[in-house]
């Protein structure tokens, strides 16, 4: 029994240096993002990977730009709807998390009570989703400059093994000018230019508060929930709320 318990120890123990190794291996240089501008993404590349499988030409349209010629007024609207404490934390806001936390702690007892599986003395809350601004601008990036669209533990932990490094790696201006330039915002438009370009037909260093805020409020779902095709009273609706928390943000470079 002994020597059994012995060998699967060292299977495991094996496992987990193979791991380890592949993930010292695989690590990207986020240092290099300190002067190179990235020409693509993980998340660019499964969209684009998305369009080859169904038979649709793969589109990219993506023009880096940098933070001095993107209009205040974007950064301001883009904060004020993802992370309006991006200057004051490391790269993960506690605040957001614990609220998103409780959120879903009141919508799995909700939907227990509902269903009639509720019993306050034997029921384990569910997990978070993080869907409510608990991912900062910085864990954001993480995600679509590294990770696949997988949901899982060992995908959220390197998340935040990436986020800890573009934070100690990075000045704050330069996760913003990334972030700005990389994430999607339509069918094949990634970044501020390109949004600007296409939906106003100007450059964003030209946007107006009313139109950062637009292009802001698309940001959490720009193919499907915040498409302004398909549900344009959804964007108004949050391009509203934008406009209201802009007046607090302050751009701390």
């Amino acid at each position: 029994m002994w020597y059994w318990t012995k060998i699967l120890f060292l299977i495991f123990l094996g496992a987990i240096l193979v791991w380890f190794l592949y993930e010292f291996v695989t690590f990207p240089n986020i240092s290099s993002l300190r002067t190179e501008n990235p020409v693509t993404t993980s998340m660019i590349e499964h969209r684009l990977s998305e369009a080859r499988e169904e038979g649709r030409e793969p589109r990219k349209f993506m023009i880096w730009t940098p933070i001095e010629q993107i209009s205040p007024n974007l950064q301001k609207a883009v904060l004020a709807g993802e992370d309006a404490r991006f200057f004051e934390h490391n790269g993960f806001d506690w605040d957001a998390i614990n609220k998103a936390w409780d959120e879903a702690v009141k919508e799995g007892e909700k939907e227990a009570k509902a269903e009639g599986d509720y019993d306050p003395n034997d029921w384990i809350p569910p997990m978070p989703s993080f869907k409510r601004g608990a991912s900062t601008v910085t864990q954001q990036l993480a995600k679509n400059l590294y990770l696949s669209e997988d949901r899982n533990f060992l995908r959220k932990g390197r998340e935040a093994v990436y986020t800890y490094f573009l934070e100690r790696e990075l000045s704050k201006k330069r996760i913003l000018e990334i972030y700005l330039n990389v994430i999607e915002w339509g069918d094949g438009i990634y970044g501020a230019e390109a949004a600007s370009r296409n939906y106003f037909k100007k450059s964003a260093s030209n946007l107006t508060r009313e139109e950062a805020a637009f292009l802001a409020a698309m940001i959490p779902s720009p193919l499907n929930v915040f498409n302004p095709q398909k549900n344009r009273k959804r964007v108004v609706r949050r391009q509203r709320a934008i406009l209201r928390g802009m007046n607090s943000i302050q751009l701390k470079y």
